[in-house]
């Protein structure tokens, strides 16, 4: 097991192996966020790709935050292989997905099993692959598991969604069964979203990607279409009630929101149930949303990044009427994929933050959010030089994270 020391409090001083250039922790307001300057140097030095201005004060850079509870983190493995989501089980196991194809549980210590059998074929090409994963929320009785992956099919591949049970000796997955696919299908091997979560409600939600490429970008701006969305279905893969094109005919019925890029990363804030997502920009312009029902987040239309040769997208415009702005974006980008809200459980000061994993940032952003906006924020295991795929918040009140390199870390209270 390895262990990194985050920070350590001693003698009145503060050491913190976080790449802050500038903070401050002055104690906690009610929600439990370490107070913060919010005109203090951002963590983020480098250029951006863009001069594009922002609709709003804070909407970007905001001041640096760091934290002043003394934790650590731990490598509990380094066995695991492209690990792309993850949860916790009533028993405080771990259900993890690779990439590959394979599911596997890993126990607390570390110790991982063997994969799952009867889990569907993928198709693991690019960006591809066995993707996010949950588990019902009566599963101590129904054992039920639900996770995204890229299908092959007839004509390319879907971003599908699949459930089946986890058997009792937890060796194999019965009964799999895909309840959605997101159509059409496509040959492509890019932007497949493919983060699960449940809302409030119970039911699913599914984020799809709109699979990258210039043919197919259009179709986020197409309520007709699954690509580019977040899908809000029932565990049978009905479309749920309430959602905004149920019955008025403008769009298909298992749309919730629509205009995205591609949406790694899903959570439900702790206090307001509402649903939080973040997804990739291009160069430039990874967002953070709240999500509402029948909003259009403006993808390819509006964007705060440009194209990876350096050219403008589209008319190269960051607002429009009708299309909704980011709460927070980042330029250049940290690539964000996987984040959870965290209770406060352990860590007070973490209350309702929110923790972003980083893929080409290689660090896990938190985020102090009051009232809707990013008033902090703070970058975590800067140097252990990982790309954070997936974090969640553990039983324990701990934060759990994986990685593109096949760790899984512990990370909580010294």
């Amino acid at each position: 097991m390895v262990k990194t020391f985050l920070t350590l409090a001693a003698a009145g001083t503060l050491f913190v192996a976080c790449s802050t250039t500038a903070s401050r922790s002055n104690g906690a307001d009610s929600s439990g966020s370490a107070a913060q300057d919010t005109s203090a140097v951002s963590v983020e030095t480098k250029a951006a790709n863009t001069s594009y201005k922002p609709a709003f004060a804070g909407q970007t850079r905001i001041g640096a935050v760091k934290t002043g509870t003394a934790f650590e983190s731990k490598v509990l493995t380094s066995d695991l292989k492209s690990p792309w989501g993850i949860v916790q089980l009533p028993d405080g196991k771990f259900l993890i997905t690779e990439k590959g194809g394979t599911m596997k549980i890993v126990n607390q210590s570390g110790v991982v099993g063997a994969a799952l059998t009867g889990v569907p074929a993928v198709d693991p090409k690019g960006q591809g692959g066995l993707l996010g994963i949950t588990i019902d929320p009566a599963f101590a009785q129904n054992r039920m598991v639900y996770w995204a992956f890229s299908e092959p099919v007839s004509g390319g591949n879907h971003t599908s969604l699949a459930k089946g049970k986890l058997s009792a000796d937890e060796k194999s997955i019965e009964n799999a069964t895909v309840i959605y696919r997101a159509t059409p299908a496509y040959n492509g091997s890019l932007h497949y979203g493919g983060r699960v979560i449940f809302d409030r409600q119970g039911n699913l939600l599914l984020s799809t990607g709109e699979r990258s490429d210039m043919v197919t970008r259009p179709q986020s701006q197409d309520t007709n279409s699954g690509l580019g969305k977040i899908i809000r279905i029932t565990t049978d893969g009905k479309p749920a009630a309430g959602n905004p094109f149920l019955t008025n005919g403008q769009g298909r019925p298992e749309i919730y929101s629509y205009g995205h890029r591609n949406v790694q990363s899903l959570s439900i804030h702790p206090v307001t149930g509402d649903i939080w997502e973040a997804e990739f920009g291009p160069r430039g312009g990874d967002e953070i949303n709240l999500v509402q029902a029948g909003k259009n987040y403006g993808w390819p239309t509006i964007t705060y990044g440009i194209e990876y040769s350096g050219k403008t997208i589209g008319d190269g415009i960051q607002q429009k009427e009708g299309m909704e702005q980011p709460v927070y974006y980042w330029d250049p980008v940290i690539s964000p994929s996987g984040m959870t809200f965290y209770s406060g459980k352990g860590i007070s000061e973490w209350k309702n933050n929110l923790f972003v994993g980083g893929l080409s940032g290689m660090h896990i952003a938190r985020l102090v959010i009051e009232n809707n906006k990013v008033t902090g924020e703070e970058r975590l295991l800067s140097g252990e030089n990982q790309r954070f795929r997936a974090v969640i918040e553990g039983n324990d009140g701990a934060l759990y994270a994986v990685t593109d390199q096949g760790r899984l870390y512990w990370i909580g209270k010294k």
